[in-house]
């Protein structure tokens, strides 16, 4: 098992059984690169409403959740719930692509190595490659590779573990979506030696084969909304149903927290 080490990692609150870290963007980096120097393979997840329902009625992905080091409120309605069931005071969420940039900032100041596992394609993988040199030329690439869409087989994820840690990456960017890079940053604790960041959409964003809202959007809690008219056969009935049930539990726990409404 891997040892702990003395990281204040951000205070965490019960959100529908979910522990979400009540943090901001500058705690939240300044820990996971104290991390790395440390050689501690911390893990983050960034969790808007559709991952916090997932987690909630999915004990064994909960459980896998709960264990990671952070988990941020990476939507709005996450940090609002956060900041009404237990005043938080939370004045941003931390959201998974700006965290990427940021981190990749501090990694480029302090010459920790990345490395980036997922997108749709290896082509879409190097767009990203191409546009992160962009933003930071002297950025350390310790390596990048977008996997099939089947689960690896005992030899081949062997070889993935073996080509993370022989790189020296101190970061590994985690882009295979909700549930499934959670799961995997949690089979890989033990064996990659790197902190790992669950950030999903990152990838597909920062390479622009996919629009972010506009900001005005992002602010207002309604990039789901911009996503689902975006991609409306795969995202419109998940948003719909996941909001639908994000509202449900909230107010189920705001009734048990306040008047002892059954749970």
């Amino acid at each position: 098992m891997t040892q702990a080490i003395p990281i204040r990692w951000p205070r965490r609150y019960n959100l529908m059984g979910v522990e979400v870290s009540a943090t901001d963007y500058q705690e939240t980096v300044d820990r996971l690169v104290e991390a790395a120097h440390a050689h501690y393979p911390a893990v983050v997840s960034f969790q808007a409403a559709h991952a916090v329902v997932c987690a909630s009625r999915d004990k064994q992905l909960q459980q896998r959740v709960n264990s990671f080091d952070i988990v941020t409120a990476d939507g709005h309605a996450v940090r609002w719930a956060l900041n009404w069931l237990h005043n938080t005071g939370m004045r941003d969420r931390v959201y998974g692509p700006e965290s990427m940039l940021r981190v990749c900032e501090r990694a480029t100041a302090e010459a920790l190595p990345i490395y980036l596992y997922g997108g749709p394609s290896q082509a879409a993988l190097d767009t990203l490659i191409e546009r992160l040199r962009e933003k930071f030329p002297a950025i350390q690439i310790a390596g990048a590779e977008s996997p099939p869409f089947r689960p690896l087989t005992e030899q081949e994820d062997a070889a993935v573990v073996q080509r993370i840690n022989d790189s020296g990456a101190r970061f590994v960017f985690i882009g295979l979506g909700c549930p499934k890079q959670d799961h995997f940053a949690y089979e890989h604790r033990e064996r990659i030696q790197a902190v790992q960041l669950n950030v999903g959409a990152a990838f597909d964003f920062h390479a622009e084969t996919k629009k972010m809202a506009p900001p005005w959007m992002q602010r207002n809690g309604l990039e789901w909304l911009f996503r689902a008219c975006s991609e409306p056969r795969r995202l419109g009935m998940r948003y719909l149903t996941t909001n639908s049930i994000f509202i449900c539990k909230f107010v189920r726990q705001w009734l048990t927290q306040t008047i002892g409404f059954p749970p």
